[in-house]
């Protein structure tokens, strides 16, 4: 199925003959479909979800259920949302392709109440998998838009995960070029996605754009300190994300113990915040290293309570490791601890530096003795930390808030509906 151009569905508007239309989205019906975590908890999608009501669009979303998300239809800011269960995460490498097919039958189902109880006329697919073509490609035969929203490049995702390529990665080489095979046009996170949708995905590059996951300011408010997140520390590292096998918060339990051990800085609390498939194993990892002393995982808690630490700490840190996933990925919590003002350790990975530049330290890669040195370089270097805090705040205002982002969402938008020039 060959990607087409949003030229298929007519002519585009002409700007000198349209009568003037502020919204020119409005009444447009899109259906949304992202299955890596629950909606409203996708950032990144309820961010576009709630872009495209603000334009007058209808908008449903289907996403799994999830902690705090367990609703099977609710109405949030006037957006439908549909939820299905959620698949346990595969953990093995047939498990990979194991896990998704209730997922896909519960997407394929609620895509066709929403078609014909509410109708769209753009389906939006997010990944991963890349087996969400597979849902959308009925629809496009009955002429919908199709919009691939690239979210991670899952072969480097499986060659990450299980460290090694064969059949398997040739399989999801497959699906990712049939995703981009399906859809009219896709959207990337970054440059180094859009390489790998006109080079591996063939895609036209007029049809691939780059809408960053930008942080909303709106939501990361700057907010007093409170000394009680510190217990007693003269320090708080803070670290906001998923618990997951590629998250390396094995590296940074690791790089405390260094820290302490050999480099002799033990006055510091870490507050770890998020939940995901591997909390229990890295809880576990903590108490074997000595830390629990020092490190405390909260689990997904409420928003202010977040901001509350995060405001907080003095360091921000990203463990994620080198692999040949996360060097080409932007890792959104890079950019909400710049939004927030805090200077960053990170290993140095491509789009990690593209994303915070004088904001971040950067450790050689997977060096967890390095990662810890960095810490200790900005614990004894206050002037740093506040000078990198306020060029990364700086950044975000400028150049990567969703503010700058959601114009260039928007325009993907009217060009794939035909209603402005190519």
């Amino acid at each position: 199925m060959a990607a087409g151009s949003p030229a298929e569905s007519g002519s585009p508007v002409d700007p000198a003959s349209a009568s003037p239309n502020p919204n020119p989205l409005s009444g447009q019906r899109v259906l949304i479909v992202v299955e890596n975590l629950p909606v409203p908890f996708d950032r990144r999608v309820w961010q576009e979800a709630n872009a495209l009501r603000g334009q007058g669009m209808d908008v449903s979303v289907i996403s799994p259920k999830g902690q705090g998300a367990e609703q099977s239809f609710e109405i949030i800011n006037g957006i439908h949302v549909f939820r299905h269960p959620q698949p346990p995460e595969a953990r093995g490498v047939m498990g990979f392709f194991l896990e998704y097919p209730l997922a896909l039958f519960w997407e394929f189902l609620l895509a066709w109440r929403v078609f014909f109880r509410r109708g769209f006329d753009v389906i939006h697919i997010c990944n991963p998998p890349d087996l969400l073509f597979l849902v959308a490609a009925p629809f496009r035969l009955l002429g919908k838009r199709v919009i691939f929203d690239h979210h991670d490049i899952n072969p480097e995702l499986f060659e990450a995960k299980y460290h090694r390529r064969g059949i398997f990665h040739r399989l999801l080489c497959l699906v990712e070029w049939l995703t981009f095979r399906t859809c009219h046009v896709s959207i990337a996170t970054n440059e180094s996605y859009r390489e790998v949708a006109v080079s591996r995905g063939r895609m036209k590059p007029e049809n691939v754009y780059v809408v960053r996951s930008g942080p909303s300011l709106e939501r990361l408010r700057l907010m007093p300190e409170d000394p009680a997140f510190r217990k007693g520390r003269q320090i708080l590292i803070g670290y906001v994300g998923v618990i997951g096998q590629q998250e390396g918060i094995d590296h940074l339990l690791e790089a405390l113990r260094i820290l302490i051990d050999k480099l002799g800085f033990a006055d510091f609390q870490c507050t770890i915040c998020g939940g995901g498939p591997e909390l229990e194993a890295m809880q576990t990892k903590c108490t074997e290293l000595g830390l629990d002393e020092h490190v405390e995982f909260t689990g997904r808690i409420p928003e202010d309570e977040l901001l509350g630490i995060l405001n907080t700490a003095d360091i921000c840190v990203n463990p994620d490791v080198w692999n040949v996933m996360n060097d080409r990925s932007t890792m959104n919590k890079v950019m909400e601890y710049m939004a927030l003002g805090k200077p960053i350790v990170q290993y140095d990975l491509r789009e990690g530096r593209v994303s915070a530049q004088e904001a971040s330290l950067y450790a050689k890669p997977n060096d967890r003795a390095d990662f810890a040195a960095r810490i200790l370089e900005l614990v004894k270097d206050p002037e740093l930390r506040e000078r990198m805090g306020k060029f990364g705040r700086k950044r975000v205002e400028q150049d990567l808030n969703w503010t700058v982002e959601e114009p260039k969402f928007l325009a993907v938008y009217r060009r794939v509906l035909g209603l402005e020039p190519r």
